[in-house]
């Protein structure tokens, strides 16, 4: 068979594939009223490394556990686009005169802290908002993630402190010191038993602040606004959170929601564990790897039920260590030379990576925002798309030389040479480092492939910055002035060189400028020209690659009933209002 044939035999597989699958789509839907009641069995692949929502901040794994005892301010619908209240109410005051912004905050009133087994129950108030945002996230000493988003910057470049003020116990307000775009955004925030927290501040300063709520503690001591109780934890083993009755969330019936009574999450290592579980009747859903894609829909029979989501909206991505900590190393020079950047992004072959890795059921990535994106530009893409002789242009341009041994040296007659660290608990990923490490010998380049615990590359990027390349992912950037810790200069998670002083590239302080300024235009059309310049260099200096976006599959159990269940790529697997078949 030609190659053109295996691809159009592939494509007839793949279509045939997908129409065993169920595409449900949440549009706005009210979900009906439910049955209470079962038990939803799950798998975490990591055990928390804490409970503390501090460190948790650098941890996503714990921060997903945390997350189940808390809630949020606002809620953001990605159909009507539009922001509704969640655990407080909201309104909007803008001074156009004095350029002065307020947003007032009323937190609901039937919202608690309770501890599980326990009657006793703490009205969620003012000071848990305000205190975390002044005396945690606000206090350098902390080193929070939130402490950048604090800041804005005005017209004349001066950067100003966003206020967070307490009116009484149910009343407080964000001050901005200039209007801004998307000020809901900017102050949707979980709240802190603040009791707890204060206390352990006053008591400790940072340190008795991060000795709080850790992996060895008793579970059952900490407090829970949210959906659940963590009730039991095993190293190991096993998580488990029961349902929180005091949650406010209800259906007409009055019935708390979610409706199950109990989470029972396993630790498994990989998710080779995680497919066998599912395979045998142990957990309730799965979200399918491509390898086990056809595996998984040719066995559906009765069991369970797939379902299918258009392309993600976020993407891996392959960024370069530019921290001048490693100023000293061959790597920094080749990373920081832009013309360098954009050769890898020409010799990343997405379409075998498609091919090859996903089965055909993937796109490529070529733009920075997603489709959702208020500003998203279907225009701007990035130009640096596979293309050998391209790269071997730009290598030559930027004083790379491939000599007779077919290997590239730098200018200095340093071999090119370098590491990709990427998640080891990543099958998709290592299938994907090996394609470029073997795209990338067609130039000459010779990459080592790293296999590192995600923990430890969490690491690598936050703290010791001892990294080459490495694969990572962010979340997807719904609104443009998201990611205020990743795309400014001093972000903590400005992942190729964090925390900078002052810009250390003149198209960074560019991207910060443009940043700053998209962050207070309400102005629509103004706007539109701010963040398609932004997105535009960002394209250009390729700091980070993206990858491709995978068309995804989850599988459910049918033991439950899909009448409140959605599955999307702008909304995830909706499933708090699932409920028990009758």
């Amino acid at each position: 068979m030609t190659l053109a044939e295996i691809e159009e035999l592939t494509r007839e597989g793949d279509t045939a594939l997908i129409s065993k699958t169920v595409t449900k789509p949440w549009n706005g839907e009210k979900f009906e009223k439910g049955k209470t009641g079962g038990i939803w069995y799950d798998t975490i692949l990591s055990d928390p490394k804490t409970f503390n929502q501090l460190i948790g901040e650098r941890d996503s794994a714990s921060m997903g556990i945390i997350s189940l005892t808390l809630d949020y301010l606002v809620d953001y619908n990605n159909v009507t686009r539009e922001w509704t209240p969640h655990c407080a109410d909201f309104s909007i005051e803008t001074d156009l005169k004095n350029d002065k912004l307020i947003v007032h905050y009323t937190i609901r009133p039937d919202i608690y802290w309770s501890w599980f087994g326990k009657e006793e129950k703490i009205p969620l108030t003012s000071d848990d908002f305000v205190f975390w945002y002044n005396e945690i996230a606000g206090d350098e000493a902390f080193s929070s993630s939130g402490y950048g988003a604090q800041f804005v910057k005005t017209e004349t470049g001066e950067e100003k402190h966003v206020d967070c003020v307490k009116i009484d116990d149910k009343h407080f307000d964000f001050i901005f010191p200039c209007i801004v775009a998307e000020p809901l955004l900017a102050t949707n925030m979980s709240p802190c038993p603040s009791f707890i927290y204060k206390k352990a501040k006053e008591d400790g300063g940072a340190e008795g602040v991060k000795s709080l709520f850790s992996v060895a503690q008793d579970v059952r001591s900490i407090p829970s606004c949210g959906k659940w109780y963590i009730t039991d934890y095993e190293a190991g083993r096993r998580l488990i959170c029961k349902k929180n009755p005091f949650y406010w969330e209800k259906d007409e019936a009055g019935n708390s929601i979610p409706y199950y009574d109990e989470c029972i999450y396993s630790v498994v290592g990989d998710s080779n564990t995680e497919y066998l579980l599912f395979k045998q009747g142990k957990t309730e859903m799965y979200g399918s790897r491509p390898e086990e894609l056809s595996d998984l829909v040719e066995n559906q029979k009765d069991e369970y039920t797939v379902f299918n989501a258009e392309g993600s909206l976020s993407s891996q991505f392959w960024s370069f260590n530019q921290n001048p900590v490693n100023k000293d190393k061959p790597f920094y020079s080749w990373f920081t030379n832009k013309k360098f950047r954009q050769a890898m992004s020409c010799l990343l072959n997405r379409d075998r990576i498609i091919n090859q890795t996903y089965r055909g059921l993937a796109e490529p990535k070529y733009t920075f925002f997603p489709e959702v994106n208020p500003f998203y530009n279907p225009d701007i893409t990035l130009s640096y798309r596979y293309d050998v002789e391209r790269a071997e242009r730009l290598l030559s341009e930027a004083g790379f030389t491939k000599k007779s041994d077919g290997l590239l040296y730098d200018s200095k007659g340093q071999q090119v040479e370098f590491d990709l660290s990427i998640a080891s608990s990543s099958t998709v990923s290592s299938d994907i480092a090996l394609i470029i490490r073997d795209e990338l010998l067609k130039a000459g380049i010779k990459l080592n492939i790293r296999q590192v615990d995600f923990q430890k590359l969490v690491e690598m990027v936050t703290a010791t910055y001892d990294w080459e390349s490495l694969f990572l992912a962010f979340g997807a950037i719904m609104f443009p002035s998201q990611g205020s810790n990743v795309w400014p200069s001093n972000g903590n998670l400005h992942l190729w060189y964090p925390l900078q002083k002052e810009p250390a590239t003149e198209w960074e302080k560019r991207v910060d400028y443009l940043y700053n300024k998209g962050l207070y235009t309400i102005d629509k059309k103004a706007a539109f020209e701010i963040w398609n310049e932004y997105q535009r260099i960002i394209l250009e200096e390729c700091p980070l690659i993206y990858l491709v976006r995978p068309k995804s599959f989850v599988a459910v159990r049918n033991k439950w009933d899909f009448t409140n269940y959605y599955y999307d790529n702008k909304n995830g697997s909706l499933m708090d209002w699932i409920y028990i078949r009758q």
